[in-house]
This record gives structure tokens, C-alpha cells and sequence, in this order.
């Protein structure tokens, strides 16, 4: 038994959504390879050739294989999925983009968004939202598989001392092409992978409310900065901040909640995070059914003394 991990990496550097998708390859078993498919992807391969756990890297390297196209990565990955009793790959927009295509060219059903193994064969993944967790177990002669990251502890990035062989990289497909990409750059921890996030909600009020009150907070203890779909649709915050079914799935030490009232679509991309704290004036908000400390105060008075005391 034999497990593929489709990396997902910028050429250069592995994300770390590929250390948690490995966690999920060993609790399946057996023999673990990498495939690392990308244009100039030699320091990424390295990379994942140090991952503890894995066994072979196999390197596919071609100029229209480095935006990541799924046209093109899928061909890739059909073209060595002989032999592989499961293929995974992370539950972020890469995993998400590649592992539909490549089940239904093997005519096989997707096991998306696990959580945790059961087997083999059995796969525990979160429906309604979070709200409950279904046990899955496929027959299927090949299972494919995405991973969502925040249910696996990411293995050890050094250790290991993996075999890496090159592959044929297949030809360009044409069915898609690369226009150009715009990356949003901030001094602050990566949303997804940040150990501490600061999120607000509509409560907040207002744009100009986030970047008062809520930047100095995240400022103050190195947090990643998160809203809720209600704070995101008000403008209040951009797009790539939202949190929930619908948004970012995130489980960091810490999460702090202010003026969030935890509908359902936040709590399903939060809950799992180790510390919640949740500052709100309506002590019937369902926040405060997950929170771990709650604040019932104006957030306007105590996110103001909050940050004075940090400083």
C-alpha cells in the first residue's frame, strides 16, 4: 500500500498545508511519496526529500507545470496514479482545483475535507457545517483525498532522507493559460497557518474600526488578521480575511472573536482552534457557546483598554 501527496509549494518552498497532508498519509500506512510538480521546483523537491516519513520525491519540472494550472497538474498526476492505493492532497483552493479532476478521470468518488483515520479504508469528515461528522468508508480501488489541515499536526519538516527521481513531465494540455496573479503582501502571519488570529465582525462597525482597533491588537501579539463573511460582505475587510465554511478553515493557539455573534458559517471555520476568546455585548450570542473566556462588554471600550494593557 502505496500513498501519493500532491505538494503544494511556490517552486521554492513547500506551504505547509503539505506537512499536515503527509500527517494524514501516515496515519492511512504504508509507503509515502511526494509528487512536487512545478517549473524550477529543485529547492521544493529538496524540501520534501528532508520531510520525516516519506520515501520517494518524484519531480515533474516543466515551464507550463509552474503556475499550477489544474489542466495541466491533473495530467500529471494521472499519468503516475498506477500503483497508488490512495492520492491526497490539501484542503486549501490547490488541493480543491486538482483532486475533483483527477476522481473523475479514475471514476472514483472524492473523500473531501477528512479530518481524521480510521482505517484505510475509513475516513471521518465534518457535514452540515461543522455541526456534525460523517464516517466514510470507500470501496474504491483508489481513494482519492483531500485533507483538511487544521485535523492533522504537520510532521517534522527535517529528518527524513527521501529518494528523489525525475519524471516525464506531460505535455501542455492548452486548456488553460496563465494571465497573471496578484499576491496580497503583509508583515503579518499568513491567515491560514497563523498561530494567533484577531477577527472581527459586524459589530465592529466599521472599516475604519478594524484598522483603529483591531490592527494595534494584532500588532501588539504578532496575530493574523480574520473577519466574518457579515463583516467581509459590509466591506468592512477584504475577502481573503474570511473565516468560516465559506472562508478559511483555521485552528490557531489563540483566536480572539470581537464582535462576532458565531453563525454557524464562522463557527465551522474557528472551532477547532485550541483558545477562544470572544468579546461581545449580546450574551446570547452562540460565540460564546464555543468561546473558551468570554467578554460580554462593548467592544469599543474593552478592545481599547485590551490594548493598553498590552503594551
Amino acid at each position: 500500500m502505496t500513498s501519493l501527496v500532491i505538494a503544494e509549494h511556490d517552486n521554492e518552498t513547500l506551504k505547509p498545508s503539505t506537512l499536515n497532508t503527509i500527517a494524514a498519509a501516515v496515519a492511512i500506512g504504508g509507503d509515502i511519496d511526494v509528487l512536487v510538480a512545478g517549473a524550477n521546483c529543485a529547492a521544493a523537491a529538496q524540501a520534501a526529500a528532508q520531510i520525516a516519513g516519506v520515501a520517494r520525491v518524484r519531480v515533474a519540472d516543466a515551464p507550463h507545470l509552474g503556475n499550477h494550472l489544474a489542466e495541466n497538474l491533473a495530467e500529471q498526476v494521472l499519468a503516475i496514479a498506477e500503483g497508488y492505493s490512495h492520492i491526497l492532497a490539501p484542503a486549501t483552493a490547490f488541493g480543491k482545483n486538482v483532486a475533483p479532476r483527477v476522481a473523475a478521470r479514475l471514476d472514483v468518488a472524492q473523500i473531501s475535507e477528512i479530518t481524521s483515520v480510521e482505517s484505510a479504508d475509513t475516513f471521518v469528515r465534518p457535514i452540515y457545517a461543522g455541526n456534525a461528522d460523517a464516517t466514510v468508508q470507500s470501496g474504491d480501488p483508489v481513494k482519492v483525498i483531500t485533507v483538511r489541515t487544521t485535523g492533522f499536526d504537520a510532521v517534522a519538516s527535517t529528518g527524513g532522507s527521501a529518494k528523489v527521481e525525475a519524471l516525464e513531465a506531460v505535455a501542455d494540455t492548452g486548456l488553460a493559460k496563465f494571465v497573471g496573479r496578484e499576491i496580497a503582501k503583509s508583515d503579518r502571519p499568513e491567515l491560514a497557518g497563523a498561530k494567533v488570529v484577531v477577527a472581527g465582525g459586524r459589530g465592529v462597525g466599521s472599516e475604519e474600526n478594524f484598522k483603529k482597533m483591531l490592527e494595534p491588537l494584532a500588532d501588539l501579539l504578532g496575530a493574523a488578521l480574520g473577519a466574518s463573511r457579515a463583516a467581509v460582505d459590509a466591506g468592512y475587510a477584504p475577502n481573503d480575511w474570511q473565516v468560516g465554511q465559506t472562508g478559511k478553515i483555521v485552528a490557531p493557539q489563540l483566536y480572539i472573536a470581537i464582535g462576532i455573534s458565531g453563525a454557524i458559517q464562522h463557527l465551522a471555520g474557528m472551532k477547532d482552534s485550541k483558545v477562544i476568546v470572544a468579546i461581545n455585548k449580546d450574551e446570547e450570542s452562540p460565540i460564546f457557546g464555543v468561546a473558551d473566556y468570554g467578554l460580554v462588554a462593548d467592544l469599543h471600550q474593552a478592545v481599547p483598554e485590551l490594548i493598553n494593557a498590552l503594551k
